[in-house]
């Protein structure tokens, strides 16, 4: 549970842009992963940041700001991917290679690369809730925490990541 000075006052407008430096990292993550291009990445970082701005009230510093922060933007990120879809008649929307940051690829060698690749194309076929899902377990987050972020339930979660994890091994 993050607590710090800067979150005790959130109706302060510092308050709020030293959290967002602090977890910049969660907006870029959750953008690389719902947008393809760097113009569409760049919009939706905006917008996440603008929709946490305006949620920023209503956070609850009892509560850690990174899942908020998380549940947030991957509310707007998939919404995004809604309206893409409903736009371009398909809802398929690749990742890039952001997926750096989630994977730890200590030896950049040639099959590293390939297994990426891979898992960016096995994750960009998802659909956006597995999709989430994914990149939180990626990220190493807590099942309770994944849990809250998405709103269901840890055995969900569990259940949800076997079976992404068996779907991914019959891929590959």
């Amino acid at each position: 549970m993050e607590t710090s000075a800067a979150m005790t006052g959130h109706d302060h407008p510092q308050a709020f842009a030293d959290v967002l430096q602090r977890h910049a990292g969660i907006v870029f993550k959750v953008a690389n992963t719902y947008a393809r291009l760097p113009e569409d990445r760049a919009d939706l970082a905006q917008e996440i940041a603008a929709q946490l701005w305006h949620a920023w009230p209503k956070y609850d510093p009892a509560r850690s700001v990174s899942t908020w922060m998380y549940r947030v933007a991957l509310n707007v990120a998939i919404s995004h991917v809604r309206v893409q879809a409903v736009r371009q008649r398909h809802d398929m929307v690749p990742l890039d290679d952001g997926l750096h940051d989630l994977v730890d690829a200590a030896a950049p060698d040639h099959e590293s690369e390939q297994h990426l690749r891979l898992l960016q194309a096995f994750i960009a076929r998802q659909p956006p809730l597995d999709r989430a899902l994914l990149l939180l377990y990626l990220d190493e987050r807590p099942q309770r925490e994944i849990a809250e972020i998405l709103g269901i339930s840890e055995a969900n979660v569990s259940t949800k990541v076997g079976r992404l994890k068996q779907r991914l091994r019959d891929e590959l």
